[in-house]
């Protein structure tokens, strides 16, 4: 059984200038972080389709990032793997009172779930400020890198720690209608700009993608009060429409023809077939 210094000694040897791949060789910080990404979308995959082999697989991946990404650290002399996991280890432990005992081995009393997140975030707040961070904004440290959807959600949920939020999903759909609103309003305006008019045309939509940005907002603020997980949400829906789409293509091939040489009704016919099929549960 392989242990972490082999996956460590495997890493090295790929990035030797002389002997390893030259692939691995010539990436560097930025080039290897859409991997990343990519990888931790890859173990939420595998766990939405309770794929649990693959979720090993997918989890070494991503551990073959952190070791990729700590062997390029240590190479310029920055950090090593060992720095990683001691300042992982440390800041769980410091992050954790209510679980760790401090040096007079005293724990900290946490209510509930919800008291641990305020207490989580308070923390998070001192360390910023022991760093000597100027940004003293209650949104202070909510990464920029994140995908947006999920940056929107830390956001809001930063904001409602101190009351700034809805109380229940119901006035997040009236403000989703008023935002959809605004969207038609601003496609009716389009619609009677001069084909000519290029800087209205410009303008309108900015107007156009502001507005539609608005819509997504206001969307994971819904997700979020509903307490429906948005991403899990959102990949559901890729799958389903992918599920029923290719449906689609297979009535089509086997009717003897593609599906890209059929009209939008005979089209839309065939998605219907295959959403009866998936909701009876034959997909």
């Amino acid at each position: 059984m392989k242990n972490i210094d082999d996956l460590l000694r495997i890493m090295a040897t790929l990035r030797d200038p002389v002997r390893g791949c030259p692939w691995d060789v010539k990436q560097n910080f930025a080039t290897i972080a859409p991997y990343t990404i990519e990888e931790a979308y890859e173990v939420a995959d595998a766990i939405d389709r309770k794929n649990y082999a693959d979720l090993r697989d997918e989890l070494g991946d991503l551990l073959l990032q952190v070791v990729f990404h700590a062997r390029m650290a240590e190479e310029e002399g920055r950090f090593a793997f060992a720095d990683v996991v001691d300042s992982i280890c440390e800041k769980m432990v410091r992050r954790h009172p209510h679980v760790f005992p401090d040096t007079d081995g005293k724990l900290l009393s946490v209510e509930d779930a919800d008291a641990q997140t305020a207490a989580w975030e308070e923390l998070k707040r001192r360390e910023r400020a022991a760093k000597g961070e100027e940004d003293t904004s209650l949104l202070a440290g909510i990464s920029r890198g994140l995908p947006e959807w999920q940056r929107a959600f830390k956001l809001q949920k930063r904001a409602s720690t101190i009351g700034f939020d809805w109380a229940d999903p119901a006035p997040v759909l009236e403000k989703l209608e008023e935002e959809i609103g605004e969207v038609r309003g601003e496609l009716a305006a389009a619609a009677v700009i001069a084909e000519d008019d290029d800087e209205a045309r410009a303008a309108n939509h900015a107007r156009l993608a502001d507005e539609i940005g608005d819509v997504l907002f206001v969307a994971v603020n819904l997700a979020r009060l509903a307490k429906v997980d948005y991403s899990q949400a959102l990949r559901a829906a890729n799958a389903k429409f992918e599920r029923r789409f290719r449906r689609m293509e297979t009535l089509a091939r086997a009717e003897g023809s593609a599906l890209e040489g059929k009209s939008l009704p005979e089209q839309d016919a065939y998605w219907e077939r295959a959403k009866v099929e998936d909701k009876a549960g034959l997909l």
